[in-house]
């Protein structure tokens, strides 16, 4: 039995605990790191066919990048000011022979051999959308692009909650574009986010939210993102109902990207953005939460609509 106080903790130990023994996630020895199995796999990839199919009247551009992306990129977005303790960087043995011994010294007599590695050029995707906006750099076409997205993704948020990963996937639908279509965008998937949710049974709840911001600046830039309606999550009650988890979100960036990136609209002005992505682990969370561990006793609607 836990003896964690907290009835918020203590819920996600126990979803974890079942999850676990259920053999759907198997636990690599640091908090947030799971492996998974076959079967919670084949529910992520039929939730993707179902996205897809729902998604294929927008007719997206698809590209999916690489879990890691070129270092100067990143430093061309604000992520390091706004979300540092969240970041992964890259880093690897560039010595010779002399500082190869070094490191295996340090390594045996339990030193700290990290501190011998350097940056490479490379870091870790906090979101799968950030490599887009540099490869998108010049004028758009005047219809703007609507590309889909899938990558995993890094975020150093270790947590017993099965649903807060440091590595997980995300998939998403971004549009580039004027201030109008960008905000098209965002408006129809927050409509059909949540129409997708609700048909894989899922008691989906959209929620103006913010960014979990880091710094002195943070409480007034999450104030700022909700006073002007930027971001919208569909929350789900997954390890607990008290504490619903974000499963998918709808976001409106503004010109953020296209002035960062140098993106331009055919009228010559700077592009704006929006994404929708959803969580692909925590939308499987949510349907094993919701539906049992065993998709063969699910609803005959939703086994259905996922064609299980």
């Amino acid at each position: 039995m836990s003896t964690i106080e907290d009835p918020i903790q203590r819920a996600y130990q126990t979803f974890q605990d079942e999850l676990i023994e259920a053999g759907l996630l198997i636990p690599m020895g640091v908090p947030g790191l799971y492996a998974r199995s076959g079967l919670f796999e084949s529910v992520v990839e039929q939730f993707e066919k179902f996205v897809t199919a729902m998604a294929a009247e927008r007719k997206s551009e698809v590209i999916w990048f690489p879990p890691v992306f070129n270092r100067r990129h990143y430093l061309c977005t604000d992520h390091i000011e706004t979300f540092p303790n969240l970041m992964g960087s890259v880093h690897s043995f560039t010595g010779k022979d002399r500082e190869h011994l070094e490191l295996i010294r340090k390594r045996k007599s339990e030193e700290d051999w990290t501190r011998d590695l350097n940056a490479t050029e490379v870091m870790l995707l906090p979101a799968a959308c950030y490599p887009l906006y540099p490869t998108a750099t010049g004028v758009l076409p005047e219809e703007g692009r609507t590309v889909d997205l899938r990558s995993f993704v890094f975020r150093h948020e270790p947590s017993i909650d099965p649903a807060r990963l440091q590595s997980f996937r995300m998939h998403e639908y971004v549009r580039l574009g004027t201030p109008e279509q960008a905000l098209e965008h965002r408006e129809y998937w927050l409509q059909r986010a949540e129409e997708i949710l609700r048909a894989i049974g899922l008691d989906v709840t959209p929620v103006l939210a913010n960014d979990p911001f880091f710094g002195r600046g943070a409480r007034m830039m999450a104030a700022t993102q909700q006073e002007q309606n930027l971001k919208f999550e569909m929350v789900v009650p997954v390890a607990t109902a008290e504490k619903p988890t974000a499963v998918a979100s709808c976001n409106y960036h503004l010109n953020h990207f296209g002035h960062s990136f140098g993106i331009r609209t055919a009228d010559g002005n700077e592009a704006h953005s929006a994404c929708v992505g959803f969580g692909l682990e925590r939308v499987a969370l949510a349907l094993f939460r919701a539906h049992g561990f065993n998709p063969a006793s699910w609803p005959a609607s939703v086994k259905k609509v996922l064609a299980l």
